[in-house]
């Protein structure tokens, strides 16, 4: 193997007033970061090296943060072209820990992580769970999945710097969860916003409101979710939900985090990214303020370092000043992704704002699966709801609501199927909200 260049290692010491930097001082950490990012790339990663030289740049051309625009993009497909380890800055022995995902479309993501990545990425989910409202002393219930999924580790690593005391009890057993909620009295709660209303359902079958117990705050991410979620998630748990988001590619969970004072964006933490929005179509960069994909490049991170990462999550920055007094921007809560837009007839359509209908629909569980499909020569949808036991109405009087109030607020026609108590699929992690059967038949 070709002998990697060492690059000289910038201080990534965080001095105790990085959330509150003047954002003229947090552009020029930015700025001095990103140029070491850019040169370890280049220097050490084939794929970067050529991917530079076919775009006719080199890190010398980075004068502002603005000519990171010259830069060319990265793309899952790129990691999944270099699998496994072609994308990392160092020898796979200098490493000390490697995940992926699941491969289940192609080859699996894999990612690595020196021994000084994993410390940066647990100094800021600690970041992120103080910022949720997480305090040394609390219980964190982490029900995350541990494993190659980021989340289990990444959240445990981060209670444990904050000094909280993790249950890491993962995903799954959901009688049991709620077990220890009740016996273990943790005041936070790590989880997918579907399974933690799933943990929530189970409780009421066991007779235990978990409403009444000391949970107060709920630390939910790795899936999109919608407003009308989090009324559900606060009044069914009797807590604070607040967003967090990450991806593997990028870190894990605790590249932005909601402050729990104002759940109005999620605070990216840009000592570490720098945070751009593209037009999708085009691929020209916005303006602070218009929605488009984010687009993120890491300016710490040594063993895989990310160049203009496109997530296909779709938001908008701001960069307005914050009632909690932190100056790192917000981003827009993500709610859909490029890739899971459904167009039917002409309209774009996200996962997420069939949620925002269905939830709160009187009768109607908050749990659902979308179906795609053909119909003819066009692409249909079909929604399968589900009925309350105690629903007053009928099942043909709850369909008909369903698609009346989708056609008018979303503005496409579908089909709708009430399903009986206990028959959507419960999530036991990530939220499996869409089957596409448009290929089959």
């Amino acid at each position: 193997m070709t002998a990697l260049k060492k690059q000289p290692e910038p201080d990534f010491m965080v001095s105790p007033d990085i959330e509150t930097m003047p954002r003229a001082a947090l552009g020029a950490l930015q700025l001095e970061r990103l140029r070491w990012s850019l040169e370890r790339a280049y220097e050490n990663i084939p794929h970067y090296r050529q991917a530079f030289d076919a775009a006719g740049v080199t890190p010398a051309h980075l004068k502002t943060l603005a000519d990171i625009a010259k830069f060319p993009f990265t793309l899952k497909t790129d990691l999944r072209d270099n699998y496994p380890f072609g994308m990392f800055a160092n020898p796979v022995r200098d490493l000390a820990r490697l995940h992926a995902s699941s491969g289940t479309t192609g080859k699996p993501t894999v990612v690595g992580y020196t021994a000084a990545d994993l410390d940066r990425w647990a100094d800021l989910m600690a970041r992120s769970l103080a910022a949720a409202g997480a305090r040394p002393g609390d219980i964190v219930h982490n029900a995350y999945g541990y494993g190659l999924f980021t989340g289990g580790l990444g959240a445990h690593a981060g209670a444990e710097r904050l000094g909280c005391v993790v249950v890491p009890v993962s995903g799954g057993g959901t009688e049991r969860q709620v077990t220890l909620l009740r016996d273990f009295a943790p005041a936070i709660l790590c989880a997918t916003p579907s399974y933690a209303l799933n943990i929530a359902e189970v409780a009421e079958g066991m007779g235990v409101d978990v409403a009444e117990l000391p949970v107060h705050r709920g630390l939910f991410g790795a899936e999109p979710w919608s407003e009308e979620m989090r009324v559900q998630l606060d009044r069914r748990l009797g807590i604070k939900a607040v967003d967090i988001y990450g991806l593997s590619e990028i870190m894990g969970p605790g590249v932005a985090c909601e402050c729990d004072a104002v759940r109005a964006g999620l605070h990216g933490w840009e000592d570490h990214f720098l945070f751009e929005v593209i037009d999708p179509e085009t691929l020209a960069p916005l303006p602070m303020g218009e929605a488009g994909e984010l687009v993120i490049t890491t300016l710490t991170k040594e063993a895989m370092p990310m160049i203009r990462y496109r997530t296909r999550d779709i938001t908008r920055l701001t960069d307005e000043p914050c009632s909690c007094g932190r100056t790192h921007l917000r981003i827009q809560r993500v709610t859909g992704r490029d890739d899971d837009m459904m167009i039917l007839r002409g309209v774009n359509v996200f996962p997420s704002q069939i949620e925002s209908v269905l939830i709160g629909v009187p009768g109607l569980a908050p749990h659902y699966q979308i179906e795609l499909f053909r119909d003819g020569t066009m692409d249909a949808m079909a929604v399968e709801v589900e009925i309350l036991p105690d629903a007053s109405q009928s099942h043909a009087e709850l369909a008909r609501a369903v698609r009346h109030n989708i056609k008018s607020i979303i503005g496409v026609s579908c089909d709708v199927r009430v399903k009986s108590p206990g028959e959507i699929p419960r999530s036991q992690g990530k939220a499996v909200r869409v089957r596409d059967n448009r290929t089959k038949g």
